[in-house]
């Protein structure tokens, strides 16, 4: 298999454009998410640290749309480690700061999502793998 399967095409793809969103929601709109989560937006420090995040999310997104039909490789192999790092460690602390009461039950379908899109990409490499040594 020289060039990345379909499915790791439209999943880094679809993934992209989400982390794309996400970053222009906390830039421009970060009280919509706290708010869905339960924490005041004080427009001070939330704001800042929102508003810092959202590079962090646009970035990821750049690094996953330009990594789409990359054919697995050791440094595709690195953003994906990257990618599931981000995402299970984002819904480890959300499963956190909802245990403590930092966030409400609003922070569950981001979780959610970030597990989806681990075990998603997870999933699509393992399989690639599985038709490279069978193909």
């Amino acid at each position: 298999m020289n060039n990345a399967s379909r499915a790791f095409r439209y999943l880094a793809t679809f993934s992209a454009l989400l982390f794309f969103a996400l970053a222009a929601i906390w830039l421009f709109s970060p009280a919509t998410l706290l708010a869905s989560w339960g924490v005041l937006f004080d427009g001070g420090t939330t704001g800042l640290v929102g508003r810092r995040a959202a590079p962090l999310y646009a970035g990821i997104g750049v690094v996953l749309l330009l990594a789409r039909n990359a054919p697995p490789s050791p440094g595709r192999t690195a953003v994906v480690a990257g990618f599931v790092t981000t995402c299970l460690l984002l819904a480890l602390l959300g499963l956190g700061e909802w245990a403590v009461g930092h966030v409400e039950a609003g922070i569950v379908p981001a979780v959610l999502v970030e597990v989806a899109l681990a075990l998603a990409f997870l999933f699509v490499v393992r399989a690639e793998g599985r038709a490279k040594a069978h193909g």
